[in-house]
């Protein structure tokens, strides 16, 4: 047999065996991927039963919970924080900037962009004593007196100045889409990270917030699981919002508004989401309405 012969006869039987049934299977079996092992988070200021600090980490884990965000720099002593949480078995993988809003990286001002800078870094030293791997930070604001170009431009110099800090704590700079007027689209979003370029700035995806002007599905697949480093998870009605307005849009249960869960748990299986987290971010109240959103959330873990 003369070898192009021997080459057409093997990819003949390799594509035999390839596309044959499995013996006893029906013709129709699909391969649906496992979905990583995901942990359910939540934000602390969500619990509103009034105990202490230790019995509130104990309750949110009884409530099938592993893992509480906290606002950073904290309001509370580090060293009680810590003792609680190890105390009570549950994780803080994450803090959320408390200051990025109302002085922001891409300020005009340089004394500005400097205080959110080292805010950030107390922040990225904060979540290193907690045990956790994340930041999250919004990266820019656009306004009438701040211009997309020059929040591109400022934005991307404070974040650069923020690497040796999170080169020393070895956390994350978690950026997230926020109603910002800045970064609109994944590929923007992508852009920006590969301009960084450091594995040490990645994206903190925040589900909901994607529905008024995109699909979640599409930003994950465009980002996927190298720049994606936590989920936050909350709802958002394109309904309610064109008949009450933007904010009312968030007005509504997990599961019963317009994201299309099974579409975005697909899209992170294609992607492999290796982050493990998926933090609420929704209104909170007692133990009745977070065992409520605990449930939800694995219905959708489930999709």
């Amino acid at each position: 047999m003369i070898r192009r012969d021997f080459i057409k006869s093997a990819s003949l039987l390799a594509g035999g065996l390839l596309t044959a049934p499995l013996a006893g299977k029906s013709e129709n079996f699909s391969f649906k991927p496992e979905m990583p092992t995901l942990k359910k988070g939540l934000g602390f200021g969500m619990i509103k039963e009034e105990i202490p600090l230790l019995d509130k980490l104990k309750l949110v884990k009884d409530l099938g919970f592993q893992g509480v965000e906290f606002n950073s720099p904290l309001e509370f002593n580090l060293k009680e924080l810590v003792d609680a949480k190890n105390k009570s078995g549950i994780e803080i993988p994450s803090t959320v900037n408390r200051d990025h809003w109302s002085k922001t990286l891409s300020d005009p001002d340089p004394s500005v962009r400097q205080f959110i800078i080292d805010s950030i870094t107390k922040s990225l030293e904060e979540t290193k004593e907690l045990g956790g791997d994340t930041v999250l930070v919004v990266p820019g604001v656009v306004n009438e007196k701040v211009s997309y170009a020059e929040a591109y431009k400022n934005a991307l110099d404070s974040i650069r100045k923020l690497i040796p800090a999170a080169e020393k704590t070895g956390i994350t700079i978690g950026l997230e889409n926020v109603w910002n007027n800045f970064i609109l689209s994944p590929v923007e979003a992508k852009e920006l990270l590969d301009t960084i370029d450091h594995p040490l700035v990645r994206w903190y995806f925040d589900i909901g917030n994607i529905l008024r002007y995109g699909w979640p599905e599409h930003w994950i697949e465009v980002l996927d699981h190298r720049m994606i480093v936590k989920l936050h998870i909350k709802e958002y009605s394109r309904k309610k919002m064109n008949d009450e307005g933007l904010w009312k849009g968030f007005d509504v249960e997990l599961l019963e508004g317009d994201n299309n869960w099974p579409a975005v748990m697909a899209a992170l299986r294609k992607i492999n989401y290796k982050g493990e987290w998926i933090t609420a971010e929704v209104p909170g109240g007692d133990r009745i309405r977070l065992a409520d959103i605990s449930q939800r959330m694995d219905k959708i873990i489930q999709m």
